[in-house]
């Protein structure tokens, strides 16, 4: 397998679920794939999260669509709902969110605001390739530090270390969590799954920086595939533990939606040897079949596989003095306690996409003239 294998091409499902009309491009004509990111003005970017299996309340997410083009990322479908596709347009249509700083400076200046955890970013990656130029994420941790607002992100960046200066500011002053998404030990696996973000040992150097500089980091060996990366779990585990990480957590792999078609396909074609034990072993762990939609079982799995991949997780953590978390749990900084509770929460937020686009190609706000 050639390290530049990925073609952008080949991956875009039909958007079934909003488009009723499918663009069919004769053979050997390929899409124009130029890379996009879209400016949003969005109205809202505090969004309060019920799920049991998700360890926060509040989440922002300044991106949309995310350039490292993970095909297993849960996150795909959520761009159908802006009438693209949750296959190439999710790694080439980048959504901007550049008011997000300004929101989050109002909510957090409300009376209302208890001082909790934010995570950022629960949906797409806050530190992908746009944000060197854009700065979204480092002005929205900014304004948490202005506030002394607890903090937790996730990612697979290197960007991260750029704002090394205001996660160790938060860390001392509100608290702050990093964690990094580690998935694979070999880097040409990670490469076919993960063509567009930095390699494993890049990432684990990224670790022992944050560490270093006295901010809390965590490891997510995730998403485990079952049959594949599992085995990773001894090597990815002890070099975690050698760059100072505090806790680890990992997610089983599942294929919901529009998220299927796209993982099996860069499966099937670029790792053919492995297609057929990984799919088994998938169904094995979700009941025979891609994914378990329970809460719960949908990040752990469930049967005599996912038991011993459990068990293997909770040994390596062990061996290299790491604090494990729960399946899917991120640990998230505590509320800070030098900002007085409200008596009532804060107003509850629609998720993100809650069905209908806030805003698409064709109305007013999103705008196509960021980058080219």
């Amino acid at each position: 397998m050639s390290p530049g294998f990925y073609n952008r091409q080949s991956e875009n499902p039909h958007n079934a679920r909003f488009e009723s009309i499918e663009v069919e491009y004769d053979e050997g004509v390929e899409r124009p794939q130029a890379m996009r990111v879209h400016k949003e003005v969005s109205k809202s970017i505090l969004t309060r999260n019920d799920s049991p299996d998700i360890p926060f309340r509040w989440s922002v997410n300044p991106y949309r669509g995310c350039a490292h083009a993970c095909s297993y990322c849960y996150a795909r479908p959520y761009h159908e709902y802006l009438g693209l596709s949750a296959g190439t347009d999710f790694d080439t249509q980048i959504v901007a969110k550049v008011n997000a700083p300004e929101l989050l400076e109002k909510e957090l200046s409300k009376p209302s605001w208890r001082g909790e955890a934010i995570a950022l970013s629960g949906i797409t990656d806050c530190y992908q390739p746009a944000e060197a130029a854009l700065k979204i994420t480092r002005r929205c941790l900014e304004v948490c530090l202005g506030h002394q607002t607890p903090v937790g992100l996730i990612t697979k960046s290197l960007l991260v270390t750029r704002d090394l200066d205001v996660l160790a500011a938060l860390s001392r002053e509100a608290g702050a969590t990093v964690c990094v998404s580690i998935p694979f030990w070999n880097a040409e696996d990670a490469r076919g799954m993960e063509p567009f973000a930095p390699p494993p040992e890049a990432r684990f150097r990224v670790l022992e920086k944050l560490a270093a500089a006295g901010v809390r980091t965590g490891i997510s060996v995730s998403p485990l595939i079952p049959g594949w990366n599992d085995s990773d779990i001894p090597k990815v585990l002890r070099r975690a533990g050698e760059a100072g990480v505090s806790f680890a957590f990992y997610t089983l792999l599942r294929l919901p939606g529009a998220v299927e078609p796209v993982f099996l396909s860069r499966l099937r074609r670029d790792f053919p040897e492995r297609a057929g034990k990984v799919e088994h072993h998938m169904r094995e762990t979700h009941g025979g079949n891609l994914k378990h939609t329970g809460f719960g079982d949908r990040m752990k799995g469930s049967g005599k596989m996912a038991d011993v991949i459990a068990d293997l997780f909770r040994l390596h953590v062990r061996k290299n003095g790491i604090d494990r978390r729960e399946a899917g749990n991120m640990r998230m900084p505590p509320e800070n306690p030098a900002r007085p509770a409200a008596a009532e929460p804060g107003p509850r937020r629609k998720p993100d996409n809650p069905g209908t686009p806030k805003k698409t190609p064709q109305t007013p706000g999103f705008q196509t003239d960021l980058f080219g």
